[in-house]
């Protein structure tokens, strides 16, 4: 097998490259200390467990791998992307549990919310096969980035609420949070491993200060033994609240696999650019768009299988790979079974979950704010014309009935009741997602063109 890679002054790690076993722990570590803090964030928020979530990401990641012929290296984490769908859906139906700020893990509604994401999964293969077989243009024609990048602004911005609530506990605490994690996130970039986590860091500060407030109980960690089990849940698919997250959830995979693929060809480049300076072939992984996709979707089946939140590839390892210049999809397999080891440790489950809830809320703040704007960022890197009258009433019809439906609206639905799918109301982001869709199709179905009308010019990039 291939071991370190190097060539003069050059160094780094391709895909199939192997380090050695000390080499391998390290640099695994470090991948899993990059990805847990908003894997472990979106947990606390949707009250999951924090023992499977990590056990069902560093399966998830291993199981995606595999498929994926360990060509494309990728770490999964839980995705911020499902936050709001999920919230309503533990509002819903587990009010009791999920409404109690006592109460840090509510399994009732965990199972139901599985069912959804295991469907989550199902759509990113189906979606990851038919680009394999016809490919991604047949698809940007269905979902185009002023669709994709709008439901990802809504995502992100219809969460203002759920953020200034969880600060509304301590408002001191929580913008001391906020204003540190910001602060670390620009004046540490560029400096290795703890440039890459700034919500971490955030947090640890937000910690301290809140202790001397007496807002942090520590009877939760002193009472949970080391070592234990981590309380996995099977899908709850004999019952028929289930299935109504079904559409709910799945449709939020419209702006999160815009991301997976950015995440690929960012990848694609770092991988491409090492290899030149080692003197080897291009690899060319951002071809394996659908394969990536269905690799993502196997990563979806493992943690709604199990339990865990929905996941996504990270754009936070992807870049500690970019300034470590480790490929290694052994290591990334190394790093899953780290993070499957922490998923057994008890005490660190509780201590987790005695963060104060105002210092989530300071991170929140800041964390929900930066997907609105990767909505935005992918609007402008596909320079979507925003001058032509068919784009705008896309966008502003997906923004105003996903963010205003999310705040204005009881319980944030439409009150358009299907049996089955949607009996309680359709959740307003994916109402919003329907129809921004449909709006869409008739552009593309009876275009403009048709009728003599030419697109009004964008601006003059060049």
């Amino acid at each position: 097998m291939t071991t370190a890679a190097s060539r003069g002054k050059v160094f780094g790690y391709m895909p199939a490259d192997v380090p050695p076993l000390g080499s391998m722990l390290s640099l695994g570590f470090q991948q899993v200390l990059t990805m847990f803090p908003a894997t472990v964030l979106v947990a606390i928020l949707t009250k999951f467990d924090v023992g499977v979530t990590l056990l069902a990401s560093g399966l998830g990641t291993i199981v995606a791998l595999l498929v994926n012929g360990r060509r494309i290296p990728m770490y999964y984490g839980s995705s911020f992307s499902y936050i709001t769908v999920v919230i309503t859906a533990m509002t819903l139906f587990d009010p009791g549990c999920f409404n109690d700020p006592n109460t840090v893990y509510c399994p009732n509604g965990v199972r139901l919310v599985q069912v959804g994401i295991m469907a989550t999964g199902l759509l990113n293969i189906l979606v990851g096969l038919l680009i394999m077989r016809v490919g991604k243009a047949a698809l940007d024609r269905v979902l185009p980035p002023v669709v994709t990048g709008n439901v990802a602004i809504v995502i992100g911005i219809a969460l203002a609420g759920a953020a200034l609530g969880m600060a509304s506990s301590n408002w001191l605490v929580a913008f001391i949070t906020l204003v540190v994690t910001i602060i670390f996130s620009v004046y540490l970039q560029g400096r290795g491993l703890i440039g890459m986590l700034p919500v971490l860091l955030g947090a640890i500060v937000g910690y301290l200060v809140s202790i001397p407030l007496g807002l942090v109980d520590f009877t939760r960690l002193v009472q949970a033994p080391w070592f234990d089990v981590p309380n996995i849940t099977f899908p709850a698919f004999g019952d028929a609240r289930a299935w109504s997250l079904v559409i709910s959830i799945a449709l939020i995979a419209i702006a999160t696999i815009p991301e997976s693929t950015a995440h690929l060809y960012q990848m694609s480049l770092y991988v491409d650019q090492l290899a030149k300076e080692l003197g080897r072939p291009p690899l060319e992984i951002k071809k394996l768009i659908g394969l990536n996709l269905v690799s993502d979707g196997s990563d979806d089946l493992v943690v709604g299988f199990l339990g865990g939140c929905a996941g996504t590839n990270y754009g936070e390892n992807n870049s500690l790979m970019a300034i470590t210049r480790n490929y290694s999809v052994p290591v990334l397999m190394a790093a899953g079974g780290i993070a499957i080891a922490l998923g057994f440790i008890s005490k660190l489950a509780a201590l987790v979950n005695t963060i104060p809830v105002a210092v989530v809320g300071g991170l929140s703040i800041y964390l929900f704010g930066v997907i609105g704007k990767q909505g935005i960022a992918l609007l402008q890197s596909e320079r979507v014309n925003l001058f032509e009258p068919r784009i705008l009433a896309v966008g502003a019809t997906i923004l105003i009935l996903g963010i205003g439906g999310n705040l204005a609206l009881e319980n944030g639905l439409y009150p358009f009741k299907i049996p089955v799918l949607f009996p309680n109301g359709i959740p307003a982001i994916v109402f919003s997602a329907i129809v921004g869709i449909l709006l869409n199709l008739i552009f593309v179905l009876v275009p403009p063109s048709r009728f003599g009308i030419k697109d009004r010019e964008n601006i003059n990039y060049s």
